[in-house]
């Protein structure tokens, strides 16, 4: 079973106290240049964004993209409390605070551009509580909705287009391609045969009778997840390209990297910390990297104490040469 699928990975809270995974050891391994430019790949509510922010200064420059635009406005504010914040009784330090731009689009679009390069590029990776937490979005399993997954809400295709149109087959292969599940055949039939679908709630009831295991020996060595986990995580990955965006960006990041300008991913799940290691592996061999982290780095005990989203991150980073 793949890594991280035991859970649906979180990049952090809303509601509460917003808590970016890996921020000090991410901080780290950018290497934050005081007037340098860099981005924010994944902006989200804007938790690496505002520390980014205060270790740039002016004349920085820091670009925070996302697909959510709920997500912008929020990282919106935070950045701007947090430059107000370095302003009361302190005029001069108005100043000392760098342009930020932030941008409704998907770290992907930045395959499209070659005539800017940074200094660093943060992409912190999967859905955010906003998102998991609202059940109008329909990304969780565990409160009814309507069946929408999108991350950008303004365009493309819902999940529930995805289970009520696609074929058997192929609904059978996006649930195992992108979430690892034994019994997509199983699920995708009895998704078939239950059509119409609209809700979050009913996906789940079906999912979960279909992916019951069928006698001892098949359950055996089933790890304690809700049975609907992965073909939600399918479905999400699926309706909003993550795997194939996460391609475009890692393609292009040896071309918007100046030397010495880094590049740090926060994975949360096997298929996408494998396709970032193969990729910096290879760039590394074609001479554009030096890899800064033999291993994964992931959070400390205490880290996951205090954030138990944390425990699937991985942090892998490299230095362009």
């Amino acid at each position: 079973m793949a890594e991280g699928l035991t859970d649906i990975p979180e990049r952090g809270g809303h509601g509460g106290r917003h808590v970016p995974v890996l921020l000090k050891e991410a901080i780290d391994f950018l290497a934050i240049k005081r007037g340098g430019t860099y981005i924010d790949a994944t902006v989200g509510l804007g938790g690496h964004s505002l520390e980014i922010a205060k270790r740039l200064g002016a004349p920085g420059h820091l670009i925070g993209l996302d697909k959510d635009p709920a997500a912008l406005e929020i990282a919106r504010e935070k950045l701007a409390v947090g430059r107000s914040s370095l302003v009361v009784g302190q005029e001069q330090k108005q100043q000392d605070w760098p342009t930020v731009e932030l941008i409704h689009a998907s770290f992907a679009d930045l395959a499209n551009q070659r005539l800017r390069t940074y200094d660093g590029i943060l992409a912190d990776l999967g859905v955010s509580s906003l998102q998991l937490n609202d059940p109008a979005r329909g990304f969780s399993f565990q409160a009814e909705g309507p069946l929408d997954m999108r991350m950008n809400t303004q365009s493309g295709q819902s999940a529930e287009q995805v289970v009520n149109q696609l074929d058997e087959v192929a609904l059978a292969d996006l649930i195992y391609e992108f979430g690892d599940e034994r019994r997509s055949r199983r699920i995708a039939r009895a998704i078939v045969r239950s059509r119409p679908i609209r809700t979050t709630a009913e996906l789940t009831e079906i999912v979960s009778a279909a992916a019951r295991p069928m006698n001892r020996l098949e359950g055996k060595h089933e790890r304690r997840i809700h049975p609907a986990t992965k073909t939600f995580q399918a479905l999400r990955i699926y309706v909003n390209s993550e795997l194939k965006d996460l391609q475009s960006l890692l393609n292009a990041a040896p071309q918007l990297l100046k030397r010495g300008g880094r590049l740090v991913v926060i994975s949360f799940h096997s298929l996408e910390d494998r396709i970032v290691k193969d990729s910096l592996r290879e760039g590394a061999k074609q001479g554009h990297y030096k890899i800064l982290t033999k291993k994964p780095v992931v959070a400390a005990e205490e880290e996951v104490n205090k954030n138990p989203r944390s425990r699937s991150a991985k942090l892998r980073a490299v230095e362009r040469i």
